[in-house]
């Protein structure tokens, strides 16, 4: 049950990443001066790191297959 899971969060994950809500505006400035679009990607890699952490620890095989 958790690699479908997975796959659905990563399908997910995906379509969040083309973020066509900040491509023509710069403001808000997040802490004042990071652009919003910016301030998304930045976020966007944090998360990207913790599902890929995520998906190590639950999907990897325990052990190589025999050739």
């Amino acid at each position: 049950m958790a690699r479908p899971l997975l796959a659905l969060l990563l399908l997910l994950f995906y379509l969040l990443h083309q973020d066509v809500w900040f491509w023509r505006t710069v403001t808000p400035l997040v802490f004042g001066f990071i652009p919003i679009g910016l301030a998304y990607h930045a976020g966007y890699c944090l998360v990207a790191a913790l599902l890929m952490f995520v998906l190590v620890k639950l999907a990897w095989p325990s052990e190589d297959p025999e050739p």
